[in-house]
């Protein structure tokens, strides 16, 4: 019988927002591969939760070298409990290695899922969340990440971004530089905690804000490109929206996706298709 890896959502910054099924999993957990030992301590202790089972390092530099002892732990029946400073393991912290490792052992792999900086900074952001992305960590080097920055012109749906807040303003021009100084960002700071702060605005107005120097966890959110719009009489409108019907689309999602399209109003395409239904 094989045992259970179990990913634990750490708070952000306060330990409030840890529900009764970590601390059950942090008190339970046969071993606990964590990121820092000091902070689960220190998490337990806020939690008041005593931690019984054999804790073990698992950050970024020892991740693959942990793997033969966690696997052989799993393969005994032990409950393997991984945590990250903070939010989902693998989410840009260690866990990816592992995860794919036991789910090709054939372990159960499950979650106490909690918080996550980057659906907590697109809910604050004041920016569509209906599509977005997750871009991680952008390169550090300047000519690598205004190539990556350069590559995301384009994407329509709201970007995330973690960046260190020593690397933020030349982020934030970079990023003013490829989508233009006028895209709509919002920068998200301490997400949770006491000087928790959530600036937004156009993207060269950040960066001249970051340019003053900003400390602490940094989540980055960007709007999508806006397609320009492109030039339909009534009439096409209309059969845009019936060849999406003819594919199986409802007359809801056909007129959504002409709009996503062309980057018209929703009225306009809908009009379009009443006139076409009245002619």
């Amino acid at each position: 019988m094989t045992g259970r890896l179990v990913l634990g959502g750490a708070p952000l910054g306060q330990p409030g927002d840890v529900g009764p099924r970590l601390r059950r999993a942090i008190a339970e957990a046969d071993v606990l591969a964590v990121e820092d030992t000091r902070r689960l301590h220190r998490l337990a202790n806020d939690l008041e939760v005593t931690v019984s089972g054999r804790v073990v390092t698992f950050h970024e530099s020892v991740e693959r070298a942990r793997l033969p002892g966690l696997l052989a732990a799993l393969a005994e029946g032990r409950t393997v409990l991984l945590l990250t400073d903070a939010g989902m393991p693998s989410v840009s912290d260690p866990g990816y290695t592992l995860v794919r490792a036991a789910i090709d052992a054939g372990v159960e792999v499950t979650s106490v899922p909690g918080p996550s900086a980057v659906t907590t900074a697109l809910a604050v952001s004041g920016l569509p969340v209906d599509r977005f992305c997750f871009e991680g960590f952008l390169p550090r080097k300047a000519g690598e990440r205004r190539a990556r920055l350069s590559a995301l012109a384009d994407e329509r749906r709201t970007m995330v971004f973690f960046e260190s807040p020593h690397r933020l303003a030349d982020a934030l021009a970079d990023a003013a530089a490829a989508f233009g100084d006028d895209r709509a960002a919002a920068v998200c700071r301490e997400l949770t905690k006491t000087h928790e702060e959530v600036r937004r605005g156009p993207l060269a107005e950040l960066a001249g804000w970051a340019a003053g120097g900003v400390r602490g966890e940094i989540t980055l959110v960007v709007g999508g490109a806006v397609p320009a719009p492109v030039e339909l009489d009534a009439g096409q409108l209309a059969a845009e929206v019936a060849a999406e019907e003819a594919a199986g689309a409802t007359r809801k999602d056909a007129i959504r996706a002409v709009v996503l399209r062309t980057g018209l109003p929703r009225r306009t395409v809908y009009d379009a298709v009443v006139a076409a239904k009245d002619a």
